[in-house]
């Protein structure tokens, strides 16, 4: 029974806060996992993580948040609030219009895995180049984010959730 115990939580360990079955790739190495290093700071401070942003369709968050089908599988490019951040590695934020908690928002995280922000980018102002997505989480999946801080306001009767999502190539943030 010991012995299982360590098993599972030597696994854990390993996976950490992966929430998506892409492989990490090889240039993500330990060191930078844990402590992702910004490019210069921009103007006004700015923190830039990631790719640079090139130049997607400039799109207020709100009208992706209204109709996500719209921009299904498109790069966009979106401002707003940081509401809430993973709390383990940064590996995903929540970006909304305010920091209002009743302000539609969705979840941020990172092309194949490749970089994290800040884990106390909460209350951040946030620029995102991402595609948008929208998908149903399996309930696993929404209690391990909600673990992390996640807050799913819609569940199904099944713990299963409907979210959009911002797979970003690139994030800018600013307080």
């Amino acid at each position: 029974m010991l012995a299982r115990g360590i098993a599972v939580c030597a696994l854990l360990s390993v996976l950490g806060c992966k929430t998506t079955a892409e492989p990490v790739p090889p240039a993500q190495t330990e060191a930078s996992a844990s402590a992702p290093a910004p490019s210069a700071a921009g103007a006004g401070g700015r923190k830039a993580f990631g790719a640079p942003l090139v130049g997607a369709n400039a799109v207020a968050l709100g009208d992706v948040l209204k109709a996500p089908d719209r921009f299904a599988e498109q790069s966009v490019l979106v401002e707003g609030e940081v509401r809430r951040a993973c709390t383990r590695k940064g590996c995903w934020m929540e970006l909304s219009e305010a920091q209002d908690p009743a302000a539609p928002g969705c979840r941020v995280t990172f092309k194949d895995y490749g970089f994290f922000v800040p884990t106390d980018s909460a209350g951040s102002k946030a620029r995102v180049e991402a595609k948008v997505e929208s998908k149903v989480l399996k309930p696993s999946l929404v209690a391990h984010m909600e673990e992390e801080g996640a807050k799913f306001p819609d569940k199904d009767a099944d713990g299963s959730a409907r979210e959009v999502r911002l797979v970003a190539t690139g994030v800018e943030l600013w307080r």
